[in-house]
């Protein structure tokens, strides 16, 4: 088998080049979703030659692919850490922590796991519903525990609350980008003000 070549362009490593690459294309995404998305705009954003990112990713597709399946690791591995140990409402909040910081240097990550501009069919289809599966699945067991503490186990409710905070969480994302300034610890902070309030609230 032949070698996989690690050189890069103008002296950068090829690793780092595709992270860029996928940096310029996870903003475009973010941007113009994947219908917009247009590999040599990416590759203007990123400053390198069209011919590259074809050569790196072989298509729209291979580069959405990409991003989608970057992003989503991402995201998983930071709430896994913030719920694995918690309970309660705190495993909310912790979620919502660790799911700021984890996107701070790249807000899109999320938006570009729940675009949903993609082709019905497809790699790029299943790519990101694959991704949205498992973040979804992993978002039903921490309800699933958090509402056990309420003695809510009707797996209809489990359901329908997983879609709320899946939504819910969406929404705070959106809103960020709409405020690039504030910072993640900001946003965190307005979260658990928004938590305590909702549970707080007279009924």
């Amino acid at each position: 088998m032949g070698r996989v070549s690690t050189a890069g362009t103008k002296g950068v490593p090829r690793p780092e080049r595709e992270q860029q690459i996928l940096d310029a294309a996870v903003a475009e995404i973010g941007r113009v979703g994947y219908a917009g998305l247009s590999p040599a705009d990416v590759a203007r954003r990123a400053g390198v030659s069209k011919p590259l990112v074809y050569t790196y990713f072989q298509s729209k597709d291979g580069l959405y692919i990409a991003c989608v399946e970057r992003a989503a690791t991402v995201i998983y591995d930071a709430i896994e850490t913030a719920i694995t140990g918690a309970s309660g409402l705190s495993k909310a909040e912790r979620t919502l922590d660790a799911l700021f910081v984890a996107l701070a240097p790249r807000p899109h990550d999320w938006t570009v796991v729940f675009d949903r501009s993609h082709p019905d069919e497809g790699a790029a289809a299943d790519a990101v519903r694959a991704a949205r599966r498992r973040i979804a699945a992993q978002a039903a067991r921490g309800v699933a525990d958090a509402l056990s503490t309420l003695a809510l186990t009707d797996p209809d409710d489990l359901s329908a609350f997983t879609d709320v905070w899946m939504g819910s969480v969406t929404s705070l994302v959106l809103w960020w980008l709409r405020h690039p300034e504030q910072t993640a610890g900001e946003m965190s902070a307005r979260s658990h003000r928004l938590i305590g309030a909702l549970v707080n609230a007279p009924r």
